[in-house]
């Protein structure tokens, strides 16, 4: 029903600080795709699709926050699982990857996993979906690595990146692009993008959490909506930044 990318990223800031930051990306031919794959902290981030068990989301999520490993955590819960077969799920964390795709899981499906980074899928048209996912994300990927000659995924300090939602949304098209979901009878669909990191801000992107819930052209729409959030942002950074510095509406000009 769905393809899906989950991220983690480690950068440094321009006053040296060394941040994470982890991110899915998701879409599929049916509604409110938001409300039930994408799971995401500043700890690490879990999709889980299919025939979807939020429960793997949620707990899969918060036994990465208590502190066990991704695949142990997701592990454990697909082993309790009476339906594991018709699940699909994956993750990161800081240091691991996970990803699984059951046995009943409807063709085309599978999975990816790379450095810092995982795909998956099913009832997708074939397999070149998750591979033009995972390619157009790593061509911008912003992420340290043991080896940067290694390729795609290296630390990229001298290159201009879009943010990482924008580069989530722009892996997805990629994957749309070559075919996507194969249910074409299904015209109402979803997508949603959320980020999360370990850096601070005087006020959160609201770009970092997005979600469109019912259309026809779900990836053109949460594109517009990215663009229209990081306009308000910067428009609101400008006209508020003294109250956001100062933590005071006794800032506010009018």
């Amino acid at each position: 029903m769905t393809f899906s990318i989950c991220v983690r990223e480690t950068y440094e800031t321009d006053d040296g600080e060394t941040h994470d930051r982890f991110g899915v990306a998701v879409t599929t031919r049916l509604p409110g795709v938001g409300a039930l794959c994408p799971f995401v902290s500043d700890d690490g981030a879990v999709a889980t699709q299919s025939l979807v068990n939020v429960d793997l989301g949620e707990r899969g999520l918060a036994y990465v926050e208590d502190g066990l490993a991704v695949d142990d955590a997701l592990e454990a819960l697909l082993n309790a699982d009476d339906g594991a077969a018709q699940r699909q799920v994956h993750g990161v964390d800081r240091e691991r990857t996970f990803a699984f795709s059951g046995d009943d899981c409807v063709g085309w499906f599978g999975h990816e996993e790379r450095d810092h980074f995982t795909v998956a899928g099913n009832m997708l048209t074939d397999g070149g979906v998750l591979e033009a996912t995972a390619d157009r994300y790593a061509e911008t990927a912003v992420h340290e690595t043991t080896d940067p000659s290694s390729g795609p995924g290296a630390v990229r300090d001298d290159v201009e990146t879009d943010p990482l939602a924008q580069r989530l949304i722009d892996a997805l098209a990629a994957g749309d692009v070559v075919g996507g979901d194969k249910r074409e009878e299904l015209t109402i669909q979803s997508a949603a993008v959320v980020v999360e990191t370990t850096e601070d801000h005087d006020w959160e992107p609201p770009y970092n959490d997005l979600r469109v819930d019912a259309s026809e052209t779900p990836l053109e729409d949460l594109q517009a909506t990215y663009d229209r959030a990081v306009a308000g942002y910067e428009e609101t950074l400008a006209k508020y930044a003294d109250a956001f510095e100062a933590d005071s509406l006794d800032a506010v000009d009018g």
